[in-house]
């Protein structure tokens, strides 16, 4: 059988993988993209090394869900979850905070964690910080190269990582894996935010 012939049968299962993925993490029971993609690979009964959608299908999948089937209770935990980083971001405005990821573009689930951007000379500042306020913190392993550590900690019992760049990194643009510029948002723009009537990052600027 030839890739050609197969080619329909192959985008309808990142179709599904995509839609049961999203279905999972926008009802908080995954955060991460690739644990989602397995787990709805395993439960559509497709092998190991079936081809999986990009990162930017399953967040348009959760999109749909989320207007489809949750409504009003998303956009209620959107901005609680967006208060809530309003509130670390004013704690750590030294460090030049920037919200982004789930959070700030509004696909996030109930159990998402909050992303946020610091730029500083050195991790251990942030460190030393912490320990001062008597904030407990564990590391976590990068996602990305460029980072030089992240701290997780944890706020009114929601997961916050505090991805630690270099200062000069500050005004690289940071971008997806499928090549798309990540948006983020400084603490005003994220105040903007919750002041919209409809929430959304593109009615306010990305603050970057």
């Amino acid at each position: 059988m030839s890739k050609h012939y197969d080619a329909p049968r192959l985008q309808q299962q990142r179709t599904h993988i995509a839609s049961v993925a999203a279905r999972l993490m926008a009802d908080g029971a995954i955060a991460d993209f690739d644990r989602a993609k397995r787990k709805a690979a395993i439960s559509l009964g497709l092998p190991e090394n079936v081809e999986m959608p990009d990162n930017a299908e399953i967040e348009a999948e959760i999109g749909v869900y989320q207007r489809l089937f949750q409504g009003d209770e998303h956009s209620k935990e959107i901005d609680e979850l967006r208060r809530k980083a309003v509130d670390l971001m004013v704690i750590l405005q030294p460090y030049h905070p920037y919200l982004t990821g789930s959070v700030l573009e509004g696909s996030a689930g109930r159990y998402s964690e909050i992303d946020l951007q610091l730029f500083v000379d050195s991790s251990k500042e942030v460190e030393i910080f912490l320990l001062n306020q008597r904030i407990e913190y564990s590391h976590s392993v990068p996602r990305s190269e460029r980072a030089e550590a992240v701290l997780t900690l944890s706020m009114d019992d929601t997961d916050c990582n505090l991805i630690i760049y270099p200062i000069r990194e500050e005004r690289v643009v940071f971008k997806t894996r499928s090549g798309k510029i990540r948006p983020r948002a400084r603490l005003d723009a994220v105040r903007k935010l919750l002041l919209s009537p409809l929430g959304e990052l593109d009615k306010c600027g990305d603050g970057a």
